[in-house]
């Protein structure tokens, strides 16, 4: 073999991550409303891009994936099974070259303006209304969010009918302190130094401070803000004061130790420990801050005579538009080189958006189609009928790779007669079957647990005895299993459970 320079002509291939696929893989794992705000970003970046409907021939539309039937029950989603998949999504090709999508604006199914002009009460909730957020004539959810005054401004405004002067400053810095729960988290001594001032003068101030509306707001300990609330209630004597004191004699449920450093009968006692359940641990979760964002869901799931309807949530995904009459304008004008490449890199960008979202509700679609052909039984019968699910066969049922089901699968919630549910909770691990049958989902099993032990009765069962009663309905699981799905539902021990029955019944 020779040794020397020369030339080799080789031929491979490779996967290139472009801009336009990383865009089109970010696309996928978004939800609906992200997706509105990173359509609103794109709109402003490019002068092709716009939100609304248009005429037929001067722009182009990413039509509506909904999964829906035609009078003659046929299908009319006008999706491709054997099609290409979102992981093929960039083998297109140019985006100018690629042809616009065709609409005919006149059809009925861009008819959607009010629930009165969607079939079947296909209005982009699948009929359940009060929880797409319904367009303009629809009230949403955030109509129905009363506005609330926060714990930080309830409490200076009180204080500045009561202090003035270098007292209010003090105050100001204290209630900087109090935490949403209402709980003074700050030490008196360090703000004391940090404010050059005596010690005794804070102190008094925190006093003024838990005097104020809600009662115990101010206090450093739960027992403080049981205490305060007790004094405020007249009822603070000296065995309510020994009972606070002891709280965590109350939490193991020691009644009989507590009756004694009370100093009380049995009688006396439960009505003490009455008295705590009517007081506010957590007085300033009242005035909590901003209230919790409703989720809005992405997908409605209905079963109708023809089988099951699938829509996304348009009312949260405005429609997406190129304007090529303004492409037309401003092409034909004079330009320069770099004027006319800008131009023809946003007309690039606005067509491969437009399929790239029109891909992605297809995939969704698809995705959720899937999802409940494999779980039937749940949407039918509930909970309890919950089959063990994975990425994978998803996946290999659809055809696509196992990272796009991920992706279409995070941060999307389903609504249908069951509830809201995010995607991942169908994918469920199993459970063996005591009789050797089926595998069953783990979150039948939970459903189970928490049905036996809400009646359980007087008799608490213990973990075992949870065993032995799962294993006559079906299903083989060892202790620390079943513990462990106890533990994810919130429910204690049967220790635990039968101490708050003691307490109850007190």
């Amino acid at each position: 073999m020779a040794l020397g320079p020369r030339l080799d002509l080789r031929q491979s291939q490779s996967l290139v991550m472009t801009p336009q696929l990383q865009q089109a893989i970010k696309l996928l794992a978004l939800s609906n409303l992200e997706v509105e705000a990173f359509i609103a970003e794109e709109i402003e970046k490019n002068p092709l891009l716009e939100a609304g409907g248009g005429e037929a021939g001067e722009r182009d539309e990413a039509p509506p994936a909904d999964d829906a039937f035609d009078e003659d029950g046929a299908r009319s989603d006008g999706f491709d099974e054997d099609g290409p998949t979102a992981d093929r999504l960039v083998e297109a090709g140019d985006a100018i070259a690629d042809a616009p999508l065709d609409v005919d604006y006149a059809a009925e199914t861009f008819h959607h303006d009010s629930p009165v002009d969607s079939p079947r009460g296909m209005d982009g909730s699948l009929g359940m209304d009060g929880v797409a957020g319904g367009g303009e004539e629809g009230r949403g959810l955030d109509d129905y969010a009363a506005a609330t005054l926060s714990l930080h401004d309830h409490l200076t405004a009180q204080a500045g009918e009561l202090l003035d002067g270098f007292e209010l400053a003090i105050a100001a810095r204290i209630i900087d302190l109090i935490d949403e729960a209402g709980y003074f988290e700050g030490q008196t001594f360090e703000i004391a130094q940090a404010l050059d001032v005596p010690l005794f003068q804070v102190e008094r101030v925190l006093g003024v401070i838990q005097t104020l509306d809600p009662t115990g707001v101010g206090a450093r300990s739960l027992a403080e803000c049981i205490a305060l609330q007790a004094k405020e209630a007249d009822r603070y004597d000296p065995a309510m004061a020994k009972l606070i004191d002891n709280l965590d004699l109350l939490a193991r449920g020691a009644i009989p130790q507590l009756r004694r450093l009370c100093g009380v009968d049995e009688e006396d006692m439960a009505d003490m420990i009455r008295e705590l359940r009517d007081y506010d641990p957590k007085p300033g979760l009242r005035f909590g801050g901003e209230p919790p964002a409703p989720i809005t869901p992405d997908i409605f799931v209905r079963r109708t005579s023809e089988g099951w309807a699938i829509e996304l949530n348009t009312a949260t995904l405005p429609r997406l538009i190129v304007n090529r009459t303004y492409y037309a304008e401003l092409s034909g004008g004079p330009q320069d080189k770099g004027s006319k490449a800008w131009l023809g890199e946003c007309l690039a960008s606005a067509n491969w958006l437009v399929k790239a979202l029109d891909q992605r509700a297809r995939t969704i679609v698809r995705v959720a189609r899937e999802i409940v052909k494999q779980q039937e039984a749940f949407f039918l019968h509930g909970v309890e009928h919950l089959r063990p699910l994975t990425l994978k066969a998803v996946a290999d049922a659809i055809g696509m790779h196992e990272s796009t089901i991920s992706r279409v699968t995070s941060n999307k919630y389903l609504m249908c007669e069951r509830g809201l549910h995010e995607l991942k909770y169908f994918f469920t691990s199993g459970v063996a079957a005591a009789d050797g049958g089926d595998a069953v989902s783990a979150e039948a099993v939970k459903s189970q647990i928490a049905k036996l032990i809400a009646a359980e009765g007087d008799d608490i069962l213990s973990d075992d005895k949870l065993v032995e009663l799962l294993k006559e309905k079906g299903f083989d699981l060892a202790r620390r299993t079943v513990a462990k799905y106890r533990e994810a539902i919130g429910l204690g021990s049967s220790v635990q459970r039968r101490r708050q029955r003691a307490m109850k019944a007190a």
